[in-house]
């Protein structure tokens, strides 16, 4: 019995989705992690005497503990990413389940608010990767924007970038492997 190409395209897509939806799970989880250690830490400091010794020492000082047990993602340096995090975003329902940590983590490092906002509005409304939105940000679209006579041509040069198809895609991202408590290997990659 030859099956029909309809049948298998519908179940392929049911596949496809739900592939996407589970990396999307984990890198919510993962995000929700990072907001959550972050509130934490910012919390912590803000009882501290000295808030910037403390802050130093309270976060060398996690690290040293967790970074052993639970890999790279609990750096100093990446610690220090997730207070910034629950700074610049003290709000979890304000976080948009379409990015990505690495959305936030580009995010996170725009000091100017309205800048920060321009580009959360364009990644939302034309479904950057983070690596558009970087990209964007590197470019210095917003700037741009801001000096153009011509504002709908540098938007239209700016959306013309290509969106990640394959889950696989995004799956090999070592900080996910690593949050899943997964080994990097070449059979992952």
């Amino acid at each position: 019995m030859k099956l029909k190409k309809q049948l298998i395209a519908e179940i392929q897509s049911i596949i496809s989705q739900s592939r996407e939806r589970a990396i999307r799970s984990v890198d919510t989880e993962r995000m929700l992690m990072y907001w959550q250690i972050g509130k934490v830490i910012f919390e912590e400091e803000q009882q501290g005497q000295n808030r910037a010794d403390y802050g130093k020492y309270l976060i060398k000082s996690l690290s040293e503990v967790f970074q052993p047990e639970f890999g790279s993602g609990f750096t100093v340096r990446q610690l220090e990413l997730n207070r910034q995090f629950y700074r610049v975003f003290p709000n979890t329902n304000a976080l948009r389940s379409q990015f990505s940590w690495t959305h936030y983590r580009t995010l996170i490092r725009i000091d100017n608010t309205d800048k920060r906002e321009f580009y959360i509005a364009e990644a939302s409304k034309n479904n950057w990767s983070a690596r558009q939105l970087e990209r964007q940000v590197n470019s210095q679209l917003f700037e741009r924007l801001l000096f153009s006579n011509d504002v709908q041509s540098v938007l239209q040069v700016a959306r013309e970038d290509k969106l990640p198809t394959d889950p696989k895609e995004i799956i090999k991202d070592p900080m996910i492997l690593e949050f899943l408590g997964l080994k990097k290997r070449s059979s992952l990659l």
